[in-house]
């Protein structure tokens, strides 16, 4: 690819994950400089020229969530402001995602809203990995590409063979995610029944499908702070399972959550470096991080080259 077309830029929270997306593509990311204030503003500078450029910029908006946006809209900003010919937010985790629609009186849409606030600092397309709803890609005026890291999750358990095993979706919103590793995996389906009792509270209530004396794979797009997994993972057990596996693109991991996952009966927590992971989730053993880079990068490369994505689907 000819880099001179287009550049790639990070933001501050996974400059790793840019960097290996880079090496992909044979490029070098592009030359910027995050700073702040001494109030705490945001600062950014581009320092290399990009008229006429398609620039991509690599940002998932990570904790601190406010800090990550903020830093991402000033960044597009510059680019406008650069005129630049193209820019694209390549977002591995879209901030704000699960407040999505009215569920309750009086709550604001949030994923609607971060939608407008990124067309408005200037983006003329969106990238994004796994997001909470497929249906946020319709709050965008711009057309938004939306990728999946079930390929590269799918090969990795493929890979274990661990027999025949049940894939479980842990509530009936993920149902969609968890059918299409059943299908790939030759497995049967089985749904989690829960009720969310409060924000960041569930309660596991029966379960729909069949695990008894088979090893169980439980999909989820985010482990937040694990307490539904965990949960789902007792439910499973309790109805003889032999195993638990759990697998989740965006390991958020607030709060309890390395606490509740190294003291659960899950075996392995597989995640991806959509977000970096946190200082203490580290050196938990039964955390297995997968690279979503070739993934981002054979995107992006067929973004630049107008050329379709569906391949990447497969």
């Amino acid at each position: 690819m000819a880099e001179e077309s287009f550049k790639i830029f990070s933001g501050s929270p996974n400059k790793p994950l840019t960097a290996a997306i880079c090496d992909y593509l044979g490029v070098t990311p592009g030359l910027c400089e995050h700073g702040s204030f001494s109030d705490g503003e945001t600062r950014f500078q581009i320092l290399e020229n990009v008229r006429g450029t398609d620039v991509f910029v690599v940002q998932p908006c990570c904790e601190p969530v406010d800090f990550h946006l903020m830093e991402l809209l000033l960044m597009i900003d510059s680019f406008k402001r650069a005129s630049a010919w193209r820019i694209t937010p390549v977002i591995p985790y879209y901030a704000y995602a699960r407040q999505d629609r009215k569920d309750r009186p009086r709550v604001p849409i949030s994923a609607k809203l971060v939608a407008d606030l990124l067309e408005t600092a200037g983006a003329n397309r969106a990238l994004t990995l796994d997001l909470h709803a497929p249906q946020i890609q319709g709050y965008f005026n711009v057309p938004v590409d939306h990728l999946f890291a079930a390929p590269v999750m799918v090969d990795y358990f493929q890979r274990k063979q661990l027999g025949p095993i049940t894939v479980v979706s842990p509530d009936a919103g993920g149902v969609e995610r968890a059918r299409y590793f059943a299908k790939k995996m030759d497995a049967p389906l089985a749904i989690v029944d829960k009720r969310r009792i409060d924000v960041n509270v569930s309660e596991v209530m029966h379960l729909i499908g069949d695990v008894r004396g088979r090893p169980a794979l439980v999909i989820d797009d985010i482990i937040d702070t694990a307490g539904t997994l965990v949960k789902t993972a007792e439910a499973l057990l309790d109805e003889g399972a032999t195993r638990v596996f759990a697998a989740s693109t965006h390991a958020v991991l607030s709060g309890p959550a390395v606490q509740r996952l190294s003291d659960s009966a899950i075996e392995e927590v597989v995640v991806t470096d959509s977000i970096p992971l946190c200082s203490a989730a580290r050196s938990v053993e039964k955390i297995t991080v997968l690279s979503v880079a070739e993934l981002l990068a054979r995107g992006i490369r067929n973004i630049h080259e107008e050329t379709s994505i569906s391949e990447l689907f497969i």
